[in-house]
């Protein structure tokens, strides 16, 4: 019986459709198949079990006991496959009804995202919105492998011809120092004072954006001193205040690190930094764009 395990859906529904009508021509109209095609379908089923599933004589069409055996179980596979299709067609349809959003740190920034949620669900109320945090070793984000539809990032982003953005939010860079340290005493910091400082550097996957957190470009040239690498917000934090390095931080990200221990100082000398919601450029999809549009309104840009 080891052949039986090629039978097909297709061959299992036919002889559904014969057991069920016990007449070939009407379960041939029902199948949309012309009978000769339905007979000779059934008749090779048989071959391949090597057994009569229907008697066929003057008075009509019934099934043999090996077809009355496998009449509950073709119902149960052709059932069971029905389902299974089903649930792909909703996990499909669920799929294309998700917006993953990545971020590497919360944007915070005065409740710009449940903003941003709320104007979306409003004009999209059976989408489902999901978070993904990322850590800023991928500087997109999850955008540059495809685990997020739109993403939460700092300008430069590396391969930007690839993105289309909206900037979110302009701020100033403001240095983040251990509150002992001897330059924490001072209101506002030029940064050639701190250009010799032991800097905290983003991972090197970072590329442009670990060079404009560690300000290459109002360097003159002069290459930066890396005290630690960080890849997160408490590791930061941590380095801060163990006193491996100093680090540029923008504006609205100052309260997640100075948490005790730890201050922020103006800078004066290094330029503001950029905050984007972007996405890949050509995907056109609505869910995508009505983000955009719903960030954009929160934003005010």
């Amino acid at each position: 019986m080891a052949m039986t395990t090629d039978v097909h859906l297709r061959d299992l529904r036919y002889f559904l459709a014969v057991a069920e009508d016990l007449h070939f021509t009407r379960a041939a109209e029902r199948l949309y198949v012309s009978q000769p095609a339905l007979s000779k379908q059934v008749r090779a089923l048989e071959r391949q079990l090597g057994v009569e599933l229907f008697r066929r004589d003057r008075h009509g069409v019934t099934l043999t006991a090996a077809g009355e055996a496998l009449l509950p179980h073709a119902r149960r596979v052709l059932a069971d496959w029905a389902e299974g299709a089903a649930a792909v067609a909703a996990a499909r349809s669920a799929q294309r009804s998700t917006l993953v959003v990545g971020m590497s740190t919360s944007p915070g920034r005065g409740g710009l995202l449940p903003a941003i949620r709320s104007r979306f669900t409003a004009a999209h109320p059976d989408a489902a919105l999901r978070v993904r945090q990322v850590s800023w070793e991928d500087p997109t984000a999850g955008l540059a492998d495809g685990d997020a539809d739109v993403a939460f990032v700092w300008l430069p982003l590396p391969d930007a011809d690839r993105y289309a953005w909206t900037v979110v939010a302009e701020e100033p860079r403001l240095i983040a120092l251990p509150e002992s340290h001897p330059l924490a005493s001072r209101p506002e910091l030029d940064f050639a004072d701190l250009a010799d400082e032991p800097f905290l550097a983003l991972p090197e996957s970072a590329g442009p954006l670990r060079a404009h957190w560690l300000a290459l470009d109002e360097r003159a040239g002069r290459p930066a001193r890396v005290g630690a690498e960080i890849a997160g917000t408490e590791e930061t934090y941590e380095a801060l205040v163990a006193g491996l390095g100093i680090c540029l931080v923008a504006e609205g990200n100052a309260p997640l690190i100075t948490l005790g221990g730890v201050v922020t100082r103006a800078v004066r000398g290094v330029s503001p930094s950029r905050y984007v919601l972007a996405w890949r450029k050509g995907d056109r999809r609505p869910l995508v764009r009505a983000y955009a549009e719903a960030c954009r309104s929160v934003a005010g840009v």
